[in-house]
């Protein structure tokens, strides 16, 4: 006589499409705001082109922006907890304050500023990818 028991193999489940972009865009948030430091690094020395720098603010809007969106959507759907949604939109939103006070003459708010975007998006990046599915 043969008996079956139960499968104690445990399946894991994959992560829904709108949990992998917000994972995904909160990952490039954290690459752009590198990208940030990179180009700002390079303002300093001789006053390098700051293009580069704004055009990556401009990126920095557009992907914590989209995070924020999945991030929104995921607590809507019951997915993330409202601190993980409140954090991609701080997040979001900062980028903007950054912008506006971001210039040679107000660097002593703006540095410090930029290491507080630093660990918003770090700490986003670290509760996004802790969801799993």
């Amino acid at each position: 006589m043969t008996s079956t028991s139960p499968s104690t193999a445990t399946t894991r489940s994959t992560p829904t499409p709108l949990l992998r972009a917000f994972q995904v865009g909160a990952a490039l948030v954290v690459l752009n705001v590198f990208y940030q430091f990179v180009t700002a690094g390079q303002l300093f020395p001789s006053g390098g082109p700051d293009e580069a720098h704004a055009a990556g603010a401009i990126v920095l809007h557009v992907l914590s922006g989209l995070t924020a969106i999945a991030a929104v959507l995921l607590w809507r759907q019951g997915r993330i907890t409202i601190r993980t949604a409140v954090l991609a939109v701080v997040v979001f939103a900062y980028s903007f304050v950054q912008a506006a006070i971001g210039g040679y003459d107000s660097l002593y708010v703006h540095v410090p500023g930029a290491m507080l975007l630093t660990a918003g998006a770090v700490w986003l990046l670290v509760v996004a990818l802790r969801h799993r599915a």
